[in-house]
């Protein structure tokens, strides 16, 4: 099976990658992001993602290198995650009550060939009105200095997005129809590259399964029991 390579430090992509059936190992790349520059947020990380993926790829005889960037486009000025503490207070300040664009650059590297293609997925975010509190506790607990545009779709900061126009991936990090539109222009079917074949469990059967049945929680792939496969911890 053709190995995936996630050029990203990234839990949320990561995560994604792993419940849509693959499981890349990850190699950071190293990219100095500041000495990069674009005309927009959108080139911005378009370049970045390129620029992770090659970095990567250089080094490897196979594989698919995956590169991905994401920044918030407010009033077209380039968002990434902020430096501060007082930044990322700012930044909610600015946001408040305001739609951005989120916008996330997907390169892919056939390392073995070389061939490459890439894109930019856009998502609009409409942001809600969180008080001064409730900023401050969000910013308090570290998680908006650690994301693009310092805010979650997946975590606390859920609470303060109204609603997204756009692919929901994206936000998280990267965009599964726009990956498996660049797998395909390298000639790779998407699911080919499952690493697993799981039947899928509805919600429902899993709430009212007899939970001592020894097949439901006994041991599946790589030793991780069926309803701990379904839902994946994040």
């Amino acid at each position: 099976m053709t190995s995936i390579i996630l050029a990203s430090a990234s839990p949320a992509r990561l995560a994604v990658l792993r419940s849509a059936g693959l499981e890349p190992e990850v190699m950071v790349s190293g990219v100095d992001e500041s000495a990069l520059s674009a005309g927009t947020p959108a080139e911005l990380a378009g370049l970045l993602a390129q620029a992770k993926a090659a970095a990567v790829a250089d080094g490897l005889a196979g594989g698919l290198v995956i590169g991905c960037d994401s920044l918030l486009d407010l009033d077209g000025r380039a968002l990434g995650k902020p430096a501060t503490a007082e930044q990322a207070a700012d930044r909610w300040r600015e946001m408040s009550g305001r739609t951005g664009t989120l916008v996330t650059g997907h390169c892919v590297i056939n390392a073995a060939t070389g061939q490459r293609t890439a894109a930019v997925a856009a998502t609009q975010v409409r942001f809600g009105s969180p008080s001064e509190e409730e900023i401050a506790a969000y910013v308090a607990s570290g998680e908006p200095l650690a994301v693009a545009g310092a805010f979650t779709l997946d975590g606390r900061g859920g609470w303060f997005v109204e609603g997204i126009d756009g692919d929901h991936g994206n936000v998280l990090g990267i965009s599964l129809p726009l990956l498996r539109r660049l797998l395909a222009d390298l000639g790779f079917t998407v699911t080919d590259l499952w690493s697993r074949q799981l039947s899928w469990t509805p919600p429902t059967a899993m709430a009212t399964a007899d939970v001592h049945d020894p097949e439901l929680w006994g041991a599946g792939e790589r030793g991780v029991g069926r309803a701990a496969a379904h839902y994946p911890c994040k």
